[in-house]
């Protein structure tokens, strides 16, 4: 098969760059909507601070995320008129997704009300990495949704900590059986060839360990090939791919990355039905970028996408119908803009939780913290929120800060992704297993006695 020659002009061809400069300018509303109620000026309000991110290469991403995340929270205040009559505020500080702009709006958002940021969701592994010592410190709880250290499931080691609904060690062994189902049983992976293809940073190297313990246990041969930020030169990563020939591909991107990975795969005829991203990967961004490149693809998903849930009804009639939001209309519906929904609803959740036993008020970091740690999301309580049939039951304890341990594959048919499985797990034992082994040798270093934190 003769392969075109390799070029970074090539990996950015023309159809990659129209499609995602057409997302970045019908976002542009979106990233200039950075002001948020001043609520830290407002007495009375539960203060919520947002490191966010529409800028930068991933800023497509982020503001798709963040625009939901933030609808969200105006829906409850139009709708219910807040949390047991306690309206949210917010404050967005944009982080460029990078390590060092993520500390210093942690920095600046914990001073801007008495009670602190409530939750802060990083967004980011390597933000996640960079606030782990300074939140106990501060007693500001991190919501890592389906991101993050793994090993932060294990709650006595990291009571600050709450990489909710699903965790990465989940997302690759549930991956890894997916494909084995897709080949006739996990029996079949043995003598298989599997290829990462990676981001080369702290979240791109979450996956590793995990998947070399399934290649051990299944008998596949696994080779990781990363490939660094942004992602748009991928040049030698596709020639090893060429060279390997591997029976599938894990796509482990974010940002321009994918549409880059699926565009490049069109080209040298690499079937994108062998191809299957994490739930970072697995975005419209990513496949209407990539344009048919990405059709036939599968990803992980945290959440479903879609209209038809009864929350993102509401959020049209009291927000969007309104005029109190400037996300734009093709995002409505989206994974991304749905999982804000989500991670902004988990969020409100626990405020409502922890007033439970502290009172209907403005609650502290530590105050939520235990309302997070005691969150219990069950199928009927979705349902009530309008979030039935979206994302997973989550039941949170010390032990188990992560949550259902559930992922959900998809396919891009084209236009839209597609369900093609249920609800399903990966291996659970082996994720517990490794998880408890990383938290017990970090808790040694750290000098941590494993213990749960007192409400």
């Amino acid at each position: 098969m003769a392969i075109p020659a390799l070029t970074a002009e090539f990996l950015c061809e023309e159809i990659v760059v129209k499609r995602t400069i057409n997302w970045l300018i019908g976002l542009l509303i979106a990233a200039l909507a950075l002001a948020a109620p001043a609520g830290a000026q407002q007495p009375g309000t539960q203060f919520i601070g947002i490191t966010g991110y529409r800028v930068g290469p991933y800023g497509a991403n982020g503001a798709a995320f963040f625009s939901g995340f933030i609808d969200y929270l105006t829906l409850v205040n139009e709708r219910d008129g807040g949390v047991n009559g306690v309206k949210l505020s917010w404050e967005e500080c944009e982080t460029e997704y990078n390590n060092t702009k993520g500390v210093e709006c942690y920095e600046r958002l914990k001073t801007k009300a008495a009670t602190g940021p409530t939750a802060i969701h990083p967004m980011s592994t390597g933000i996640t990495y960079a606030l782990i010592d300074k939140a106990p410190v501060d007693k500001i709880p991190l919501i890592t949704f389906g991101y993050g250290r793994t090993d932060a499931v294990d709650g006595r080691v990291f009571p600050w900590l709450f990489p909710l609904v699903s965790n990465y060690w989940d997302a690759a062994t549930g991956i890894v059986r997916f494909i084995g189902e897709r080949e006739g049983g996990e029996a079949k992976l043995k003598g298989k060839k599997i290829t990462l293809l990676y981001h080369d940073s702290a979240y791109g190297k979450e996956p590793h360990p995990i998947l070399e313990a399934e290649a051990a246990r299944l008998g596949f041969d696994l080779k990781m090939i990363p490939v660094p930020h942004p992602g748009n030169e991928q040049q030698s990563q596709w020639l090893q791919i060429r060279q390997y020939r591997p029976d599938w591909v894990i796509l482990w991107g974010w940002g321009v990355m994918n549409a880059t990975a699926l565009s490049t795969a069109q080209k040298m005829n690499f079937p994108r039905d062998k191809m299957v991203g994490n739930w970072w990967a697995g975005s419209e961004i990513d496949t209407e970028a990539a344009g048919d490149a990405a059709t036939g693809y599968y990803a992980a998903s945290l959440n479903l996408a879609g209209k038809d849930f009864q929350v993102v009804r509401d959020v049209q009639k009291f927000v969007l119908d309104k005029g109190k939001s400037q996300t734009p209309a093709k995002l409505v519906g989206t994974v991304l803009w749905n999982r804000g929904l989500a991670a902004g609803m988990m969020t409100v959740e626990a405020v409502r939780t922890a007033q439970g036993k502290y009172g209907k008020k403005p609650l502290a970091g530590e105050q939520v913290r235990w309302g997070i740690e005691n969150l219990n999301l069950d199928a009927k309580r979705l349902n009530q929120l309008g979030f039935g049939g979206m994302i997973p039951p989550v039941k949170v304890t010390c032990t188990d800060h992560g949550g259902s341990g559930l992922v959900r594959f998809q396919q891009w048919e084209g236009k839209k992704w597609k369900a093609v499985t249920d609800w399903m797990s990966g291996d659970r034992a082996l994720v517990r297993k490794m998880v408890e082994d990383s938290a017990a040798k970090y808790a040694a270093e750290k000098g941590i006695k494993p213990a749960c934190l007192a409400g």
